[in-house]
């Protein structure tokens, strides 16, 4: 039987208890441990998800022998921190997207798991759902001929949470960097990550983040990727890939569970494409694979995959003049 791996998750809100649901649901994945500020919201996230370890401090849960790997699911300006201080332990780590605030605090991170002889790998859970997959077999089959042009749109509004830490600059908050990030990374796995031409249009929020972003970004073979994010305005949630011989329609473009495919002179074919669970088991599977196999490094999503992007959202901000305290 394949060694189980124990998992320790880093923080306790909404992405917290549906990485527990997941890690519960994932083959070969016990879900060891918790650890959050205080010991209250500890024990009441370890009751409803029958968690053994709870702790108190992260420092706690980093320095025990209970866990194998650490998600690391708190806001995002707390990602490198967190991150260092439980690969400093000697622990893998798995970081909630977008891994860092900026490409500096990604290198550290980077540099920390090779210091330390460790597994890190950003949790960008998209690029492995069944959907993504299923997506890149058409593009690559050559069904839908030359990809000229990807679209994705990522908006929402929380209208209704003016303290989240999305509006705080001090937590990498924005649009780009919370949702734009997913758009960014959908459009490098079609087009490549070798943007010859990126413009960038927001509107900044009296907060001083990007509440609606519009990327435009042009490839060294005239592919063009249009681009947007949004916190304060509900825009649809969809992408396409549009190729000579036709496209491929996606609700939810970033991972989606149906896919569209629109070829000239034939019917639109609809593709089911079902996530195992909520859609975070293929990221708890690629990570705990790579313990097993005793690699430092995703061949998917690799630390280069992470950094391109990372960059892509540095200059994106520089375009749109979000600054954050950790720049």
């Amino acid at each position: 039987m394949d060694k189980i791996i124990r998992w320790g998750i880093v923080g306790t809100g909404g992405i917290a208890r549906r990485f527990a649901e997941a890690c519960k649901n994932t083959p070969g994945a016990s879900l060891a441990a918790v650890a959050s500020r205080s010991q209250k919201t500890a024990d009441a996230f370890a009751d409803k998800f029958a968690i053994e370890k709870r702790f108190a401090s992260y420092e706690d849960m980093a320095s025990s022998d209970d866990i194998d790997i650490a998600y690391i699911a708190t806001p995002h300006g707390t990602h490198a921190p967190n991150a260092i201080l439980f690969m400093n332990a000697g622990k893998a780590v798995m970081t909630e997207k977008p891994a860092a605030v900026n490409l500096r605090q990604l290198d550290s991170m980077i540099e920390s798991a090779k210091k330390n002889d460790v597994f890190f790998m950003e949790a960008m859970w998209a690029r492995l759902a069944p959907g993504t997959y299923k997506a890149l077999e058409i593009v690559n089959s050559g069904v839908l001929g030359k990809i000229g042009c990807v679209q994705g749109s990522f908006c929402f509004e929380m209208y209704d949470e003016p303290d989240h830490h999305v509006f705080d600059p001090a937590q990498g908050g924005g649009s780009l960097l919370d949702v734009g990030c997913y758009a960014l990374s959908f459009s490098s796995w079609y087009l490549g990550n070798n943007p010859i031409e990126i413009k960038a249009v927001a509107d900044i929020g009296k907060t001083g983040v990007d509440e609606h972003c519009c990327v435009l970004m042009k490839y060294p073979g005239g592919e063009i990727a249009q681009l947007s994010s949004a916190i304060m305005l509900p825009k649809p949630n969809e992408g396409y890939i549009f190729g000579e011989k036709g496209y491929l329609y996606m609700k939810r473009f970033y991972a989606p569970q149906k896919i569209e495919m629109h070829l000239s002179g034939k019917d639109m074919q609809e593709i089911d494409c079902p996530y195992i669970g909520n859609g975070f088991e293929e990221q708890i599977l690629e990570a705990s694979g790579c313990l097993r196999e005793g690699r430092k490094e995703s061949t998917i999503i690799t630390h280069e995959q992470s950094r391109l992007i990372a960059g892509q959202m540095d200059a994106i901000r520089a375009l749109i003049g979000v600054k954050y305290p950790a720049d």
